[in-house]
């Protein structure tokens, strides 16, 4: 005979906060890598476990075919979120205003590092951004890419430690753009402003402490995007 669960322990209800509250603030789901982020849950699978009871207990709907595919039903206090009801059925109808854009990899905002062999498999399919298509201006929304930065030689340009660029592919930059670059005779990544001056390359940092970097044959430099946009990492306090 299964044993009868006893109620809610404070780590589903410290779930069902996160989804009450991103509900609230976004007007769609979080991801379940999002959930364990602001739940203090470092596995996707152990977010999976609680979930999957909170719906035997009745608090949420899921649907698995669906990124994001949770939708809350009532609070840790048992009472029906009406507004949180109405929001998860208006998901559909603004999800024709965002753009999902994938988390392909990491960009070091330091001195370049070389490129980690296993640095795309870090990321799985829940690495997606969601961002309104008004505030990303690109012809194709397929050139969009997305890369988690490492360091912290552009924090003078409010590029942190862990916040997420959006960049846009491509293969030129003009002076003064924030761009990815990948040298090639080291394999190495760094994220920093450009500017090409006379026969050589200046990749300046945005951090007085740090010095430029200057690439005197260019043609070891290759730029593999431009930041349109950068979403900020905010850490939440641990309980």
């Amino acid at each position: 005979m299964a044993r009868r669960r006893k109620g809610l322990s404070d780590k589903h209800k410290k779930v069902l906060e996160v989804l009450e509250k991103f509900y609230e603030k976004h007007g769609y789901p979080p991801s379940i890598r999002e959930i364990g982020k602001r739940a203090n849950i470092s596995s996707t699978s152990v977010v999976n476990y609680y979930l999957e009871q909170l719906e035997e207990m009745g608090y949420i709907e899921r649907d698995r075919n669906v990124s994001r595919g949770v939708r809350l039903l009532k609070n840790a206090a048992g009472g029906l979120i009406n507004q949180v009801q109405q929001a998860a059925e208006s998901v559909q109808a603004r999800a024709e205003e965002l753009l999902r854009i994938p988390v392909v990899g990491r960009i070091y905002a330091s001195a370049p590092v070389p490129v980690p062999s296993t640095d795309f498999a870090y990321f799985d399919a829940e690495s997606m951004v969601e961002v309104a298509r008004s505030l990303v201006s690109a012809r194709d929304p397929g050139e969009l890419f997305a890369l988690e930065v490492e360091g912290d030689s552009m924090i003078d340009a409010m590029v942190n430690d862990g916040d997420i660029v959006i960049m846009q592919r491509a293969q030129e930059a003009r002076n003064g753009e924030m761009v990815a670059v990948w040298l090639r005779d080291r394999d190495e990544t760094t994220l920093k402003y450009f500017y090409r001056e006379n026969d050589r390359v200046r990749l300046q940092p945005a951090n007085p402490t740090m010095a430029p970097i200057y690439i005197n044959d260019p043609s070891n430099l290759e730029v593999q995007g431009k930041v349109m946009m950068v979403i900020r990492q905010v850490d939440t306090p641990k309980n």
